[in-house]
Parts: C-alpha cells; sequence; structure tokens
C-alpha cells in the first residue's frame, strides 16, 4: 500500500466515525445501554470477519493472544463506548467530541503514570493548553446544565485513553481482537443494566436497525479502514489526521439539524484542537527512537 493511499483509509475512517454524532441523534426511543448492545451487536462480527480474513481463518487464536491485557482493554472500551453515547444524548456533539479529542492526552499522563513512559516538553506543553480548553467547555456545559454530559464525555475519553495504554502494557500489535471483546463485553453490559433497570432489549425496530447499522458501517468499517491505513502512516500524522472527525462531527448535525454550538465550546474546541494539532506536528518533525507500536 502506497502512503497516499493510507491518507485516504485513515481520513474515511475519520469521516464514518464523524457521523456516530447524527446518528444517535436521530434514534426515538432506545437509551443508552440498548444502543451500545445493538450497536456491538452490529460491530463485532464484521471485525471477526476481518480478523478471519487477516489471520488466515484463526480467529480464535488471536482472540486467546491478547490475553489479560486485552480483556483489560476490553473493558475499558465499554466505559469508552457506553460514556459516548451518553454524552452525545446528553449533551451537544461539538461539546461532546471535543472533549472526545483529549482522549491521546489523558493516554500519554496515563503511561507516564503507570508505565513510566516519557513524555515530551511538546506534549506537556500541549496539554496545558488543552486544559484550558477543556476547562472552557466544561464550564460552559455546567453553566448550560449539561454537567453530566460533559462528564460522561471525559469518561469516554478516559476510557479510551486506558485502552491505548493497555495495548502497550501488553505489547499488542492488533487491536482488532481486544476491540471485538470491547463489543462482547459491552453487550453483557447493557444486558445486565437494562436487566436491573427493568427496560426492554427489544426496543422499537427502526432504533435497533439504526444502532446495528452504526456498528456494523460506521465503527467497524471505519476501524478497519483507519487499521488498514496505519500500516504505512506514522503515528503522529494518524493522530493529526484524526482530528477530521472532531471537526466534520458539529458540521454534520448543523447542516442536517441546524444544532449549533456556543460560543464557549466553540472557543474551547478549537484551543484543543489546536493544542493537539501542535502536538501532532512536533511529533512529526522528531526521529523516532523506536518503532512505533500500534
Amino acid at each position: 500500500m502506497r502512503y497516499g493511499t493510507g491518507v485516504v483509509l485513515v481520513v474515511l475512517a475519520a469521516v464514518l466515525w464523524s457521523g456516530m454524532g447524527l446518528a444517535i441523534r436521530q434514534v426515538d426511543q432506545a437509551g443508552t445501554w440498548a444502543v451500545l448492545f445493538w450497536r456491538s451487536v452490529g460491530m463485532v462480527p464484521v471485525l471477526l470477519a476481518f480478523i478471519a480474513w487477516r489471520s488466515g481463518g484463526r480467529t480464535l487464536e488471536r482472540l486467546r493472544r491478547v490475553g489479560v491485557a486485552g480483556a483489560i482493554g476490553g473493558l475499558a472500551l465499554v466505559f469508552a463506548f457506553a460514556g459516548a453515547i451518553f454524552a452525545i444524548q446528553a449533551t451537544t456533539i461539538a461539546n461532546a467530541v471535543f472533549l472526545f479529542a483529549a482522549s491521546p492526552f489523558l493516554a500519554a499522563i496515563l503511561g507516564w503514570i503507570l508505565l513510566r513512559e516519557p513524555v515530551r516538553r511538546a506534549t506537556w506543553l500541549a496539554m496545558a493548553v488543552g486544559g484550558i480548553g477543556m476547562f472552557l467547555m466544561v464550564r460552559d456545559g455546567l453553566a448550560m446544565g449539561a454537567a453530566a454530559g460533559n462528564l460522561a464525555a471525559l469518561l469516554s475519553a478516559l476510557g479510551f485513553a486506558a485502552f491505548t495504554v493497555t495495548l502497550r502494557w501488553g505489547r499488542l500489535e492488533d487491536m482488532m481482537p481486544a476491540v471485538v471483546l470491547g463489543g462482547v463485553f459491552s453487550m453483557v453490559a447493557a444486558a445486565l443494566v437494562l436487566g436491573v433497570q427493568g427496560s426492554a432489549l427489544l426496543v422499537p425496530l427502526p432504533d435497533i436497525l439504526l444502532s446495528l447499522a452504526m456498528g456494523a458501517v460506521l465503527l467497524a468499517t471505519g476501524m478497519i479502514l483507519f487499521t488498514l491505513g496505519s500500516r504505512v502512516v506514522p503515528a503522529a500524522e494518524l493522530a493529526l489526521l484524526a482530528t477530521v472527525e472532531a471537526f466534520l462531527a458539529p458540521l454534520w448535525v448543523w447542516l442536517a439539524l441546524d444544532e449549533t454550538a456556543s460560543s464557549a465550546t466553540l472557543l474551547g474546541g478549537a484551543v484543543l484542537m489546536a493544542a493537539l494539532a501542535g502536538n501532532a506536528l512536533s511529533g512529526m518533525r522528531r526521529k523516532p527512537l523506536a518503532p512505533p507500536m500500534t
């Protein structure tokens, strides 16, 4: 695969992921846990088929190989997935996706604390600037009564960060089996929560079909494209290209639903995205000491 093809695949993945907020906005009656369950039902078979194709049919072997690290990462994804769905339902798309974008910074902090991984000075500076942007958005959310949505978005970002760190801790080169475990764990957790709440798993058929499509098309297909493209695109450039998702997600809901964000959210999001872009650009100029792990 050529570099340009890899860039196109990564950008297409970001475009697919950016449609998640608009899709969740179309859900009529299903709550967070029902959407999580049916979305995972749509995601898991597609990823299993991809793993089978890449491994020559050794799917179970790939799943067993992830070990404890992959299982912990899968559990972290339950919080990441559920938090993201709730945040999108409870606050503006712009607020949610901009806070999701803080995940790389949270991963750097977790890696520094838990794995003793060094953090570049440029990254510390970017995190400080990004923290200002996050503060602006969270403060605005508190003023608008969307505190729960903001907290859920940060929990989701923390879940994705924990997933990333567990992959590095376990030295897992392929994230797909761990994501499959995350989907399975999400189905189990959603079914348990719905049972405790006494809520129905069989929500209206349009909501089920929409959730299945989110999992199979937007989430799973996006992950496959990103995985394929990441083979030829350096890690720092991946982080930069992935910010396309945060820019497009608010645009789709503005065009389709006329949903706008407050000036504080846009300002805070712009500060955070500038920090992320600056950190990625500084990483592109630095020669890596070792081959990056995906």
